[in-house]
């Protein structure tokens, strides 16, 4: 069964739930804490007290397997994936009879507003499952217990799914019933003083779980919301890195380059290229339409080289910087055919966006590549004033330069793309010269290769 971050499959946003309730918080912002930030955190807060260590064993050997498992080894894995198949067997082993786990947090991305990890009983690690921001206005969430812990402040929500005693106040129970499930608890895990995270387990033992067992997992939270907090800034770091900087340039950072001047030397093929005619266009169009404008252009230059193993530097305003590191020189006609090819797609990219902006009645979209094979200083850049400091890791160099100076020579000559002798040497007849031409910052005049005609 797929589950979603509202722990079901359903989701329905043509059915969005009003609450009429004042005291609840925004919907949008669900994870936001509804009591004030910044107090000083007491000793209950995170810690395991003396009574709840006595509660790790109360329900056999489940809780106290799990706690020790999470506090010599589950800490130390990378992936929290791994972290909930493994508190599940550990839960499994010690005698609990689970049927599954669901361990869902809201996040930190562009594209995805939630993420959980889904575990049933015999996995060997728990499916990833990644929502987009609308989740939280869906249906699914809205009528879920996993919000009546986010915005009501519980930190616990019991249910029997079968028998005098079952209470099936939440659709999603419905479905879990239909799996066969007989009990079904849900913990909130604070991450960072936040009620943004939780954990949802089910049985299908005849009998549920018993009072001793719930009690003996909910002793395990306080534990398990550390390492899920711990893990899942390291995702956010790694994420927002690759989105912010690049795969390999966040990777760099993330890996401990970051003093200012750090650099290393490499070599590429570099892509320039450029909107034409975006400084009129954005004189004249709304705010809105210029950005949406802009997200469709990078999507068509940007998706080709992602595709094709390049790495996307820098967005400049309507330009974008992109470079094809090179492996050795075995690897150098490689990678400039398959930047080249990139370059065909993303102006088969484009051609498909302007037929959609023709039947919109907009006007078609122009773009130019500038395209260069050299090495480039791959680094760090920027300024320190005083103990702040704003650095970029990026490309520069004389290589980087002629590939913005060619590319500006595509509107003087017309053409959509343009290349130095060294990045079309390696791709034969696939370019032609057409002349050496005067290039600002450069003494010598540049030959200048294009598409054939």
């Amino acid at each position: 069964m797929a589950a979603q971050p509202g722990d079901s499959s359903r989701d329905d946003p043509n059915e969005p739930l009003v609450d009429s309730d004042p005291n609840r918080r925004s919907v949008i912002e669900p994870w936001r804490p509804a009591r004030a930030r910044g107090r000083r955190a007491t000793e209950a807060d995170g810690l395991v007290a003396p009574a709840e260590i006595a509660q790790l064993f109360a329900g056999g050997e489940a809780g106290g397997r799990a706690f020790r498992w999470l506090l010599n080894e589950g800490r130390r894995l990378p992936d929290l994936a791994d972290v909930v198949a493994g508190l599940g067997r550990q839960l499994t082993e010690g005698g609990l009879p689970l049927q599954r786990l669901y361990l869902g947090q809201r996040t930190i991305h562009p594209q995805m507003g939630a993420i959980g990890y889904l575990w049933n009983k015999g996995d060997e690690t728990a499916q990833i499952i990644e929502r987009e921001h609308s989740v939280v206005t869906g249906a699914t969430y809205l009528t879920s217990p996993m919000r009546r812990l986010y915005e009501d402040g519980e930190k616990l929500i019991r249910r029997k799914l079968v028998g005098p005693e079952a209470q099936l106040d939440f659709p999603v129970l419905h479905e879990l019933a239909e799996t066969g499930a007989t009990d079904y608890a849900i913990f909130l895990l604070e991450i960072d003083d936040d009620a943004r995270a939780s954990i949802s387990m089910t049985t299908n033992a005849p009998q549920g779980f018993s009072d001793a067992e719930i009690a003996s997992v909910g002793a395990v939270m306080p534990l398990l919301a550390m390492v899920v907090e711990s893990r899942e800034w390291h995702r956010l770091a790694k994420s927002l890195l690759e989105i912010y900087l690049g795969e390999d340039a966040g990777r760099q950072v993330l890996g401990g380059s970051v003093r200012r001047g750090q650099a290393m030397t490499i070599a590429a093929a570099i892509w320039f290229c450029d909107l034409r005619d975006f400084t009129a266009m954005s004189n004249q169009l709304p705010r809105d339409e210029v950005i949406a404008l802009l997200n469709d252009y990078f999507d068509a230059m940007a998706r080709p080289v992602h595709a094709h193993g390049g790495e996307i530097l820098k967005f400049i305003g309507d330009a974008m910087l992109a470079i094809f590191p090179m492996q050795d020189d075995l690897d150098r006609d490689n990678r400039c055919h398959v930047a080249l090819r990139a370059a065909h797609e993303a102006f088969d990219a484009l051609d498909a966006l302007n037929e959609i902006r023709a039947s919109a009645g907009k006007p078609p979209l122009r773009a130019g590549i500038g395209l260069h094979a050299g090495s480039v200083s791959y680094g760090n850049i920027g300024a320190v004033i005083g103990n702040s400091a704003r650095l970029d890791f990026t490309a520069i160099g004389p290589a980087v330069n002629l590939a913005s100076r060619i590319q500006d020579l595509c509107r003087g000559l017309n053409r959509p793309l343009l290349a130095s002798k060294a990045f079309a040497s390696p791709c034969g007849s696939l370019l032609v010269p057409l002349g050496k031409f005067d290039l600002a910052g450069f003494p010598e005049p540049q030959e200048i290769y294009g598409l054939p005609d």
